[in-house]
């Protein structure tokens, strides 16, 4: 099986821990991964503020870097639903018939991470060791988008020595939203003190997510209440092994 990783343009600039964690995991599984040099932005920015026309040579550029792989595997749930769902549209309105053809061909191809593991690979227990209580938030688009369920769960349960505690409303937004935490400040800001004060009532040591995004914006609100909470993704938990060094951090 041939396979690529989609890093995103959050995990590249800011966290790269996340998708260093994906290809660590993966070999471990005996999946050899590739990194197409070429990839860029998945275009969700554009196709959420509205910029459709500005999004198809992104979209383009996606397809091209891509094509040929039997799998396209990212840690994260809302680039993942961006190009399964979003690249049609923005293929559709271009007018363009090959660049419809290509999106057809590459965008099922696209899955996030707990997908490629649960649904492609048949995998749960991924060998992972990591001894702390976590709690885990599902991210809106993992949730509403792709419809994830409880796979990202069901891996975390296999994982030796944690301990997965319930997260109180785990179903509400965090706030990020992308554009939103900027046009709607307030807004974000309260929903995310939200569910920052639902982590600290699980009693969690690590709250896992499968979106850096997310991560940035509830960790930065734990940070600024010095709860004591660390963020860390999915992907970090799961390549974590026996003595191996966690690097979660307060974000």
């Amino acid at each position: 099986m041939r396979v690529a990783l989609m890093v995103t343009c959050i995990n590249d600039a800011l966290f790269p821990d996340a998708g260093k964690a994906v290809v660590t995991l993966l070999r471990r599984l005996g999946v050899d991964v590739e990194f197409p040099a070429a990839q860029t932005c998945c275009a969700q920015p554009m196709v959420n503020t509205g910029y459709l026309d500005e999004a198809v040579p992104v979209v383009r550029t996606f397809v091209r870097a891509f094509e040929g792989y039997d799998a396209v595997v990212t840690p994260s749930g809302s680039c993942a639903g961006s190009a399964r769902h979003q690249h049609s549209i923005v293929a559709r309105r271009s007018g363009d018939a090959g660049l419809a053809a290509a999106v057809a061909d590459v965008s099922p191809r696209v899955h996030e991470l707990s997908e490629f593991l649960v649904d492609v690979l048949g995998v749960e227990d991924v060998g992972a060791s990591f001894p702390h209580s976590v709690t885990y938030h599902p991210t809106c688009h993992s949730l509403r988008m792709l419809g994830v369920g409880d796979r990202p769960e069901r891996l975390l349960r296999a994982v030796r020595g944690l301990r997965l505690l319930d997260l109180p409303q785990a179903e509400e937004c965090c706030g990020f939203g992308g554009t939103f935490a900027v046009k709607n400040a307030d807004t974000s800001v309260a929903m995310g003190a939200d569910k920052a004060r639902h982590v600290r009532e699980s009693g969690a040591e690590v709250l896992v997510a499968g979106d850096s995004s997310c991560l940035m914006h509830i960790g930065g609100v734990l940070t600024r209440q010095r709860a004591g909470v660390r963020v860390m993704h999915l992907a970090e938990v799961l390549a974590s092994t026996e003595g191996s060094t966690a690097r979660g951090v307060d974000r």
